[in-house]
């Protein structure tokens, strides 16, 4: 018997399961990095921020914050959480694209995260080159990727990220 997994926006209700699917994947030192330290800035978006469910369980979510990239107006990815019992089944990928599909209609310029070039890289995320865009903490440069949903984006991406409110 196979499950039927469905993606749909994020509901306030979701918000202690999401949190304890972040919990699981990254512990507590999560709130230490570099990232936490601009979504405590301000909420993310929940109309740009979404779940898997498995029969009606939350397995899964990714959550988008908007934010100043430099001068570009986008949106950092994250965290983004899939359960054990659920990984490299293409969750995670597909919950990326639905986000960036969503900030894309939503007008943003660009979808900024700190993560692994492999993993995020045939999402069409790539490194900022040169490494212009400061983020308040430290973070390796070719951590920072970069999904440019507009043409020329990337020359705006100079300078520190922060809160959009």
């Amino acid at each position: 018997m196979t499950s039927e997994l469905c993606y749909l926006p994020e509901e306030v209700s979701q918000d202690e399961i999401i949190e304890e699917i972040n919990a699981e994947a990254f512990g507590p030192g999560r709130f230490a990095r570099t990232a936490s330290r601009i979504r405590e800035q301000g909420p993310h978006d929940p109309a740009l921020s979404f779940v898997c469910l498995d029969d009606g369980v939350v397995i899964a979510s990714v959550r988008l914050t908007p934010v100043w990239a430099g001068e570009a107006a986008g949106h950092m990815l994250g965290p983004l959480a899939v359960r054990p019992s659920h990984k490299n089944r293409g969750v995670g990928r597909k919950l990326v694209r639905i986000s960036v599909d969503a900030a894309a209609r939503a007008g943003s310029e660009v979808v900024i995260l700190i993560g692994d070039a492999p993993y995020y890289g045939p999402l069409g995320f790539k490194p900022i080159v040169p490494p212009t865009l400061l983020l308040p903490g430290p973070v390796d440069p070719r951590r920072i990727l970069a999904d440019p949903l507009v043409d020329g984006v990337e020359a705006k991406l100079v300078g520190m990220m922060r809160f959009r409110a």
